[in-house]
């Protein structure tokens, strides 16, 4: 079995200049197929209220879902490490009810989790969680739970006065105790300005091909998510029509006669079937 991908892990990754790879995972098969893959890590993120629970934006998903999903995510996973987003509304009320709500999601069985923002009082609770001994990925740029705040999905680090603010936030959370730092929706060029002054690896979405890592979510890699797609994302299968064609299948023999077959059911033994 190969090493447990820790925090030191992808340390390394980003001093050797080995790129760090990432998907989200919400169920335990799917999570167990992407470790199998050799992907470093496996995010049980927010998305899920949108690609697992048909949501309209990640506001929706609860501390309770979020657990449940991690959970079941930690059971399928031998060599990743599990990190687990911080909901909506999770962190926001005070300092200790977000140290509280990250140690259920530990419990559930996450190795870190992901905070969104970079404000003082984002910087004080990761420093809090440090000391607690909870690993914290931090996630800048364009943050989907500020997203009436941030106006819709928009591009951030468009000039370079905003990519100097990320920077800044970035370098406060990198010292506070962040081991990585998301990057989302970003000019690639913002992005690999910020990486190359940051001792801890960037991990990007849709920020370029210069972070020191990528995440996606695998709904859109596998195909199966349609509502919309990322133009930053790339689709690796069509799961839609495989799953779409099996049903189909499914049904038409359903009708036909064709399934159950012989070979699908049980039978009674021949003394039995005398006795019928």
């Amino acid at each position: 079995m190969s090493k447990k991908v820790s925090s030191k892990t992808f340390s390394q990754c980003k001093n050797e200049g080995k790129k760090l790879t990432l998907l989200t995972a919400y169920d335990y098969s799917t999570a167990k197929y992407l470790d199998e893959s050799g992907v470093d890590g496996i995010l049980v993120g927010d998305s899920l209220a949108m690609v697992a629970l048909g949501y309209e934006t990640t506001h929706s998903v609860s501390m309770e879902e979020m657990k449940i999903f991690t959970s079941a995510v930690a059971r399928g996973v031998s060599r990743a490490m599990v990190i687990a987003d911080m909901p909506f509304m999770s962190t926001s009320i005070s300092i200790s009810e977000g140290v509280r709500n990250a140690g259920e999601l530990i419990k559930a069985g996450a190795q870190a989790v992901k905070i969104e923002g970079g404000d003082d009082y984002t910087v004080e609770l990761v420093e809090r969680l440090r000391t607690a001994g909870i690993s914290v990925v931090s996630h800048l740029g364009f943050t989907p739970q500020f997203l009436h705040v941030l106006g819709g999905y928009n591009v951030q680090g468009k000039s370079r006065e905003h990519t100097e603010q990320i920077l800044e936030q970035a370098q406060r959370l990198e010292k506070a105790g962040a081991f990585a730092i998301v990057l989302e929706m970003m000019p690639e060029e913002s992005a690999e300005y910020i990486t190359r002054r940051l001792s801890v690896p960037t991990i990007g979405i849709g920020a370029g091909r210069h972070c020191d890592g990528q995440i996606l979510v695998s709904d859109d890699v596998l195909g199966k998510y349609s509502d919309f797609t990322p133009k930053f994302s790339k689709q690796y299968a069509d799961m839609r029509s495989i799953i779409s064609k099996a049903a189909k299948n499914y049904v038409n023999d359903v009708q036909s006669g064709k399934f159950p077959a012989k070979e699908h059911v049980f039978s009674l033994g021949a003394e039995e079937k005398d006795k019928q």
